[in-house]
């Protein structure tokens, strides 16, 4: 029986289309880090979907416009985003509570956040809540929607080109190989990347809210009502994001250049403008 050949030329075409793709895209450096990276969209771009993404979700949901958790999450807001200073220069900041029973926040591209109520109990107080919402205006301010964005291109442009270079291949082998090449890009590449964006947006929430006058320490306790309250789940290697135990590690690393940071401000350049 003829053996199935495996047919380079696609591949390697793959790999011209994916160095295209990589080199004629925009360099970012976060601006706490001093990370680079490439990313798939252009600022502009992200801040047209990102409106679009925040209007669509608030037409959908039952956003609260007054009362005592509205205001403490205004406040809380507004005193991070005056603290993430020329970091968001460009941002239209806005933040919307919605009511939902998940302990759930995001910020979209270009500033606008949104504020699950299923959060609140869990925050506790300004700290804990200014915990979340700084990392997730990290996420952000550091466009790691947009660096995803072209890791994922690059990873199915990948993908792509291995299929039809495995064409002639039998279909139940090259079925086993897709499925290997496919785990791989998920497990090794696409995860990993995505825990790194989840540390470093920690690593620039937690400044954020030092700045802003929150103590970061309780950046720890909250994370911890976090771990407790969220039970077992996915193996790190399979998630997103860092485990509860690995992510408090990381925070406690990261804390002593946040209490710095704390002490010399105390929140008194946020509060006074």
């Amino acid at each position: 029986m003829k053996r199935k050949k495996f047919i380079i030329f696609p591949l390697l075409l793959a790999g011209v289309v994916m160095l295209f793709q990589y080199f004629s895209s925009e360099k970012f450096t976060n601006p706490i880090t001093g990370r680079s990276a490439r990313v798939a969209l252009s600022s502009e771009q992200e801040e047209a979907l990102g409106l679009q993404s925040f209007q669509e979700v608030l037409s959908q949901s039952e956003v609260v416009e007054s009362g005592t958790e509205h205001e403490f999450v205004v406040k809380v807001a507004e005193r991070l985003a005056r603290a993430t200073g020329d970091d968001a220069r460009d941002f239209r900041w806005a933040v919307s509570l919605v009511r939902n029973p998940q302990a759930n926040a995001f910020c979209l591209p270009g500033g606008k956040i949104v504020v699950f109520t299923g959060i609140l109990p869990h925050a506790e107080n300004d700290a804990g809540l200014a915990t979340v919402m700084g990392h997730e205006m990290a996420h952000a301010i550091a466009r790691h929607g947009s660096q995803r964005l072209l890791r994922s291109s690059l990873a199915q442009t990948f993908l792509t080109g291995a299929s039809f270079s495995m064409g002639d291949m039998d279909y139940r082998d090259r079925q086993a190989v897709m499925a290997a090449l496919g785990a791989g890009a998920q497990y090794g590449v696409l995860l990993p990347f995505s825990r790194e964006h989840e540390s470093e947006a920690d690593e620039m929430g937690l400044l954020y809210m030092a700045r802003a006058g929150y103590d970061p320490r309780e950046s720890i306790s909250f994370w911890e009502r976090m771990s407790q309250a969220g039970g077992g789940g996915a193996p790190e290697f399979m998630s997103t994001h860092p485990s509860h135990g690995t992510r408090i590690e990381q925070l406690k690393t990261l804390m002593p250049k946040a209490i710095a940071e704390y002490e010399r401000t105390g929140g008194r350049q946020v509060l006074e403008r």
